[in-house]
Order: structure tokens, then sequence, then C-alpha cells
């Protein structure tokens, strides 16, 4: 009887603005791990020249995110949705014109503006659309789609540059970032209970532009997510290094797998007793999982690890991010989601340039016993900053909320 008075979670809007966050990132990574070798091949540019690829497509992310959130308060989160998803298509499509590096740059560029706009209204989005006494669960199986799209993205790139060549890689990019924009276009967003506010924003106030009851959650992810930036930028050079090229493939399948089977219940415990209980034994076992991987002398190991880890990292990430959305208000959300959002992309950005600096120091067993530690230091952040004193703003601004709705 309990399932049917649920409310319903898998409605047609929620699975179409899942599977647009889907080719969304599925673009990303299918991108992130061609267009340096791209760059290297193609125009003989050396490793930085290739690096900026990354560095200028996230920079632009990162910064359109927060003026995202503020038009989200301004206009319906379809518009701004509709507006992003055009211009990452429309510049999916430029990359067959550059005959320079610096071509290669803008366009980046501009596909990091509308891929930080889109992903910031599909998460205000998702967001209404979840029941709220169904947001860990539903957030959780969201964040899935941007997990798929993490292990097949790479695998999908590699294929078609390597098999194909870089022109049918770049034909694939078009057709999924389309894909996007087509799902994105079925999507109906429901009214929230404050849209009917005018909401007057000073044109150039620096506060409007990020939601301070996302920031502490928000802080805590970008420290976590230097470590998982040490995973997607060196897992393989590292399984290489341990003579294990030939399963390094099969990392992210196995914390994918673990992903699938795990969400199910992950999500139904935060939402039925708190973010606490999910959080600490998932940073142990995140922390746990880094040490296996440290360790590592075979296949068997190596893999254990991938699924501790994608049980302990996969369920922090969309732990952290409901923990931002619940806290803002409805009208909030989508500057919420980009508040998080861009911390946390800075935790990434941050992290690829110092695990990097740091490699060149240590072997990387050591630097991800290091990070095994580093993720413990995390649990006293969160402790700090979310658990021992709470906002009291955040709570003043739910205890209206509540009122409201009664």
């Amino acid at each position: 009887m309990d399932n049917l008075n649920k409310p319903k979670l898998w409605s047609k809007d929620f699975i179409n603005i899942s599977l647009s966050n889907f080719f969304l990132f599925l673009t990303f990574y299918i991108l992130l791990v061609t267009l340096p070798i791209f760059a290297l091949q193609e125009f003989d540019s050396d490793a930085s020249q290739a690096g900026l690829m990354t560095t200028v497509f996230l920079l632009s992310a990162i910064i359109s995110r927060p003026l995202a959130g503020q038009w989200l308060e301004r206009v319906s989160s379809k518009k701004v949705l509709l507006t992003a998803l055009i211009l990452f298509a429309a510049a999916s499509l430029l990359y067959f014109f550059p005959t320079t590096i610096t071509g290669f740059l803008v366009i980046r560029l501009l596909h990091g503006i509308g891929f930080g706009m889109a992903t910031t209204a599909v998460g205000a989005i998702v967001a209404d659309l979840i029941p709220s006494s169904r947001r860990g669960e539903g957030m959780g199986y969201f964040v899935m789609s941007t997990n798929m799209a993490m292990v097949l993205g790479p695998f999908v790139g590699l294929t078609a540059i390597q098999q194909w060549g870089s022109q049918t890689m770049f034909i694939m990019t078009v057709i999924v970032a389309f894909g996007a924009l087509i799902t994105g276009l079925t999507v109906k967003v429901p009214k929230t209970d404050d849209t009917e506010q005018i909401v007057i924003l000073p044109a150039f106030s620096l506060k409007n532009f990020f939601e301070p009851s996302a920031v502490k959650i928000a802080i805590v992810g970008s420290f976590l997510a230097i470590v998982y930036s040490a995973l997607l930028s060196f897992v393989s050079v590292y399984a290489s290094e341990i003579h294990l090229t030939e399963v390094s493939s099969l990392f992210f399948v196995v914390y994918a797998i673990i992903l699938l089977i795990s969400r199910p219940f992950t999500g139904k415990w935060l939402d039925q007793y708190g973010p606490n209980v999910i959080v600490f034994p998932a940073i142990v076992l995140f922390a746990f999982g880094m040490f296996v991987l440290s360790q590592s002398g075979g296949a068997l190991m190596f893999l254990a690890s991938a699924g501790m880890i994608g049980l302990g990292w996969g369920t922090l990430f969309p732990t952290f991010q409901t923990i931002a959305i619940q806290n803002a208000a409805p009208r909030k959300r989508g500057l919420a989601t980009a508040t998080f959002l861009s911390i946390y992309d800075i935790g990434i950005a941050l992290g690829s340039f110092l695990v990097g600096l740091i490699a060149a120091k240590m072997d990387f067993s050591s630097l991800y016993l290091l990070c095994s530690f580093y993720v413990l230091i995390g649990a006293v952040l969160y402790y700090f900053l979310q658990v021992r004193k709470p906002n009291t703003q955040e709570i003043k601004s739910q205890q209206t909320l509540q009122v409201k709705e009664q």
C-alpha cells in the first residue's frame, strides 16, 4: 500500500530531462578524452595547449552558471534550457571548421557557456519535477545519467577517433548534442509555489549570482571533488604503471555497475533517514576505496576499489546536490544548482592541476594513499559546515516554506 500512496517519480518529463542530461554529459566526455589527442595530432600542439581544450571549456561553464542561475529567477526555466541547448548544439556543429588551435579554443569557450547554462537549467527543472518526499531517491537516479555518460563517453570517443577518425567522431558529437536538444524540447516544467512572485534583482549585485544556502555543502563537494579529479585524470596512467593496462578501461564500468545496483537503496535511505546517515559511511567507503586502489597489485583489488569508490563517491555527489537544492526556496533552486555545480567544478579544475603537480613529485600509489587520508578530512569538514553549525537563515527559510505549504 505504501508504494501506491507514493507520489510518482518516473514521469515522462523526468525521464526526458534525465535523457537530456545524459546526452549533454555524453557529448562532454566524448570531447574531453578526444580533443587533446586531436590537438596533438592535427595541430602538432604541445601538452599544455592540448590541456587548454578542457580548461577553457570548464572555465566558461563555471562563469556562465551563476549568470544562468540568476536568469532562471527572471524567466521560465524552460526558456533558459532551450536557449542553452540550442547554443550547445550549434557549437557542436562548429568543430568541423577551425584550422588553428585558437579557433578550436573559441568554440570550446562557446560550447562551455552552453554546457554551463544547460546543466544549471536541467538541475533546476529536475528539482521541480521530483516530488519533495522522494527528492533523495530522484536525484540519485537523475545523477546516474551523468555517471552513465562518464562511462560511455570515453569509450565511444576513443573508439570513434581511433577506428574511424576525427570527422566521424565530430559527427557523432553533433548527433548526441542534438539528442539533448530534442529530449529537452519535450519536457513540460511544472509551476512552483512561488513562481507568481515578481522578483526584481539589482543588475550587477554579486550576491545575486550565488545562493548562500548552497555554499557550505558545495565547499564540501568541491573539497572531495579534488580526489575524484585525480581518478578521472590519472587512474588509467596508474593502471599502466602497475601493469594493469588491460583492465584499466573496466574501472569506470565496475564503478557504474555498483551505482546501478546501489541506487534504489541509497536514495530511499536519504529520504527516510536524512543525509548524515548516508554521508559519513559513504565518505569512509570512499576513503577505503582509495586506500585499496593505492595498494592494488592485481586486477581483483584494482576493480574492487572501483566498486567501493563507486558506492562511496557515487552516493556522495547526488546527496550533496540534494542538500543544496533542499536548503533553497523553490524559486532559488536554479541559483542553488548553479552555485553548487560552479564551486564543485572549481574543485575538479583545481584538482586536475594540483594533482598533476603532486604526481610529478611522487608515484601514483603514494598519491592515492595520500588521497585516502584527505577524503577522511572531508568528513570533518562536512561535520563543521553542515552538521554542527546549521545556518540559521536556512532554518528560517525552511520554516517559512513549511508555513506557506500549510
